[in-house]
C-alpha cells in the first residue's frame, strides 16, 4: 500500500518517518515539491517527496497532515479523491491553540469530507502530539492509545491496520461524527500538554476496567 502524507510539519514527518520503518511505501508532498523532496530524503531513503496532485495520484491512503485551516485549499490542489482514503489528523483550533473554531454540531473531519465527497475521510491521531508518534512509548496500561473515527468500514479497518503497524493500540471511537467529540479532546490534550505543563510525552487514554 502506498501511503501519501500531505504536510511536512512535526505530525507529517513523523508520521513518514514510522511508516517508512514499518515497511510501508510513503509518499511526502506539500506545496512546495523541492522542499518536499528534500525532507524526504532526509527521512528515509525509500520516502519519496513530491507536489500535492502527484502524491494523490500515487496513494492509496493519505493522511492529511495540515493545519484545519490550511485543509480546504490544499484539498482542492490535491485533485479527484474518489475512492481514496483520507485521514484527517487535525484539530481546528485557534491561533494561540487554547480554544477550537468549530465544534458540537460539526467536526473538523465531516466539514472535510464534505468537501471530498468522494473520499472516504477517517478521523485519526489527533489526540497524540509528534514527539509519541516519533517514537511510540508503552504507557502502564500498555500501548498508546490512537482513536479513530469513520463511516466506512473498510477505510476504518485500513486506518486501524495502520494504527497497529506502527506501534500504537488501534481505538475505534465509531462513526465520523463521533470527531465531534475526538476534536476537544485533542484540544484539551493540548491544554495538558501546554497550559498545564505535562509536555508533550502526554496522551489521553481509555480503559476498560470490567466487561
Amino acid at each position: 500500500m502506498t501511503v501519501a502524507i500531505i504536510g511536512t510539519g512535526n505530525m507529517g514527518r513523523a508520521l513518514a518517518e514510522r511508516l517508512a520503518e514499518a515497511g510501508d511505501d510513503v509518499v511526502l508532498a506539500s506545496r512546495d515539491a523541492e522542499r518536499a523532496r528534500s525532507i524526504a530524503a532526509s527521512i528515509a531513503p525509500k520516502v519519496r517527496g513530491c507536489d500535492l496532485a502527484d502524491a494523490a495520484a500515487q496513494a492509496d491512503l493519505l493522511v492529511l497532515a495540515v493545519h484545519y485551516a490550511k485543509a480546504a485549499e490544499v484539498l482542492a490542489r490535491l485533485g479527484d479523491l474518489s475512492g481514496k482514503v483520507v485521514v484527517d489528523m487535525s484539530n481546528p483550533v485557534t491561533e494561540d491553540f487554547m480554544a477550537l473554531t468549530i465544534g458540537h454540531t460539526t467536526s473538523a473531519a465531516e466539514e472535510l469530507q464534505k468537501l471530498v465527497p468522494g473520499a472516504r475521510v477517517v478521523k485519526a491521531f489527533n489526540t497524540i502530539f509528534a514527539r509519541l508518534l516519533s517514537e511510540p512509548p508503552r504507557s502502564p496500561s500498555g500501548r498508546v492509545q490512537v482513536f479513530y473515527a469513520a463511516d466506512a468500514p473498510e477505510a476504518a479497518e485500513r486506518v486501524a491496520e495502520l494504527i497497529a503497524r506502527i506501534g500504537f493500540q488501534p481505538v475505534n471511537a465509531g462513526p465520523l461524527q463521533n470527531a465531534r467529540y475526538l476534536e476537544p479532546v485533542g484540544e484539551l490534550n493540548i491544554h495538558f500538554g501546554f497550559a498545564l505543563g505535562w509536555g508533550t510525552a502526554v496522551a489521553p487514554a481509555w480503559i476498560q476496567f470490567a466487561a
